[in-house]
């Protein structure tokens, strides 16, 4: 195995709402260091992140989109300023969280949200996922009933996908492959003033 092949990925998450949070315990729980970054400065949130553990790293922007892996849980009007963080994505995985809820499908020249979202990351390999529960939901241990809480999980890029499939279970979860961003990714994006068909089912599995 080659060091690249050996290397331990980093991870990030862009956005300290809600779901961030509930993003970062789920690391904190699984003993996985995250950097978490937001628009403002990270003394601003530190104490926050610190009562959540030692693993969760309160950095810059500039600093996070370093990371190997990045999951975008910002407003999806948000997305473009994040993208401007870095002149080219090329090797970074982007995990994006957000939900287009209210937005025109017109404004987004009729593609799928996260299609939209992935033209902003040049060079990135983009997945939709971690985006279908509400935070309070989200925000609780995976491990329910002897099961685990699904996570459901879309991509462009088969590899990528695989990657935070794998990650996905690492933190606790059970990952569910929709297959493209276009096909089975549309039961996980919001289009105009409907949601996806999966969106708010809170599924477990066993087994």
């Amino acid at each position: 195995m080659s060091k690249a092949e050996n290397k331990v990925a980093s991870y990030a998450i862009v956005g300290f709402g809600n779901i961030g949070k509930a993003l970062a315990k789920a690391f904190a729980r699984n003993g996985i260091e995250v950097s978490v970054a937001t628009t403002r400065a990270p003394e601003s949130f530190a104490s926050a992140a610190a009562a959540i553990g030692p693993e969760i790293i309160p950095t810059t922007l500039a600093e996070a989109v370093k990371a190997d892996v990045i999951f975008l849980a910002v407003r999806f009007e948000s997305h473009p300023d994040v993208a401007k963080a870095l002149p080219t994505w090329q090797g970074k995985t982007i995990v994006d969280v957000t939900n287009a809820y209210g937005v025109p499908p017109e404004k987004l020249g009729g593609l799928p949200s996260s299609r939209f979202v992935a033209q902003a990351f040049t060079g990135g390999r983009l997945v939709k996922g971690f985006n279908h529960l509400v935070a309070a939901v989200f925000d609780k241990d995976p491990a329910v009933y002897g099961g685990r809480r699904v996570v459901f999980l879309a991509s462009d890029d088969d590899g990528a996908a695989a990657e935070i499939g794998a990650l996905a279970e690492n933190l606790g979860f059970s990952p569910i492959q929709l297959g493209g961003l276009s096909e089975g990714g549309l039961l996980v994006q919001a289009r105009g003033n409907s949601w996806g068909q999966l969106i708010f089912k809170d599924l477990v599995k066993f087994g």
